[in-house]
């Protein structure tokens, strides 16, 4: 762990994008399956600006760029067994799947929900067959809506209505849906409600379907899977709080929380700047350890520790970013870190790299402000038993 921890510390950037012709920020990112194999790759970005961008993930340059539909993306998520096919969600009802190999620039499919739902987050399952995308609440009601991911590269242009939706676990906006990684019937969602709810999408309702109820007691910005087998859930609230719970004890008649920071801020010391803000986390296999990106709305990085004991600072990334950052992806298999902020920069971090780059060091603080995607929401939160 102290060896992977020093890793951590030494990154360094290797590359820096060159700026875009109309800079945005970089909200959201993923990585293709070669990516996260080490062989090349590419990363998806989801812009500010109604935009989704495409970079080849070692030389960053831009490769495709989606616009053309006007509504806002939330999220990018690419297939787990193509490099090809990119997914997002749009406010307008429906999640749209592009094919990076086409010359068009229309989505090869459109998952379509109703007219009122916005969707704002999404994920689809390790096994790339289903798809679930949650909603913004619209009178009184929020979804989990699925579709069959299956046959995109058969159905060119063609439109696929829902196999089915879940209504009643959740009773504000759904932020956040992650699938296990190993599992495709396990899936977690948040939401500004608080709740960070398990299911197994095999059962045949959702009453069956919902395994655990955790209460994060604040609204969920960010959460993922972690721990041996991946049978712990950790989230991330948007007043920078972390809940971190351990499935495997939900029969037992142990606690499945292994802790609940109400401010990391308070808790995270740092030699100067202090955190002001969480990103989200991420699991290193190798160590076993579960880790946190953080940062300043200068640009600094903290690289943090998760511990049953507490949070811990790891290391500080700085001459990188200029303002807040607000996206991030780890590669286990090279051991890098990518990063996107309000700066409009896409950096790629190594351990002990020197920086390659045409590019000036210079602010590229994007004066506008982007439109938010989740509103601010009453605290108070409905009991529910954990």
């Amino acid at each position: 762990v102290q060896k992977v921890e020093e890793q951590l510390a030494a990154l360094r950037i290797a590359r820096r994008c060159l700026p875009a012709e109309e800079p945005a920020y970089l909200l959201a990112m993923d990585v293709s399956p070669a990516a996260r194999a080490g062989s090349g790759g590419l990363v998806a970005l989801c812009c500010s600006g109604e935009s989704l961008r495409v970079h080849d993930r070692e030389t960053l340059r831009c490769l495709r760029r989606y616009r053309g539909q006007p509504a806002l993306l939330s999220g990018v998520r690419f297939a787990h067994t193509s490099d090809s096919l990119v997914f997002s969600a749009c406010s307008q009802g429906s999640v749209r799947c592009w094919d990076v190999r086409s010359a068009s620039l229309e989505p090869v499919q459109v998952f379509r929900g109703c007219p009122s739902n916005a969707f704002i987050s999404f994920d689809v399952n390790c096994s790339d067959i289903v798809l679930c995308a949650g909603t913004e609440k619209a009178d009184k009601d929020t979804f989990l809506v699925f579709w069959d991911a299956r046959g995109v590269t058969d159905c060119a242009s063609a439109t696929k209505e829902p196999l089915g939706v879940y209504s009643e676990s959740h009773n504000d906006d759904i932020t956040k849906i992650c699938f296990h990684p190993t599992e495709p019937n396990l899936m977690v969602s948040g939401s500004t409600d608080g709740l960070v709810n398990v299911f197994d999408i095999n059962k045949d309702n959702e009453d069956d379907a919902l395994i655990s109820t955790c209460n994060s007691d604040s609204s969920v910005s960010s959460l993922g899977w972690a721990g041996e087998g991946y049978k712990q859930i950790y989230c991330v609230t948007h007043d920078e709080g972390f809940c971190w719970w351990d499935t495997a004890q939900l029969d037992t008649e142990e606690s499945i929380t292994l802790l609940h920071v109400l401010d990391a801020r308070e808790s995270v010391c740092t030699d100067s700047h202090g955190l002001q803000y969480l990103v989200g986390g991420f699991y290193h296999e190798k160590a076993g350890k579960l880790f946190l990106v953080g940062g300043t709305s200068t640009g600094d990085i903290h690289l943090i520790s998760c511990g049953t004991d507490g949070l811990s600072l790891v290391g500080t990334l700085r001459g990188g970013h200029s303002a807040t950052v607000r996206s991030f992806c780890w590669s286990p298999t090279d051991e890098s870190l990518l990063t996107g902020g309000e700066d409009a920069q896409l950096l790629l971090w190594k351990p002990g790299a020197v920086e390659r780059s045409l590019t000036k060091k210079a602010s590229l603080k994007i004066p506008s402000s982007v439109q938010k995607r989740v509103r601010v929401h009453n605290t108070s939160l409905k009991s529910r038993k954990q």
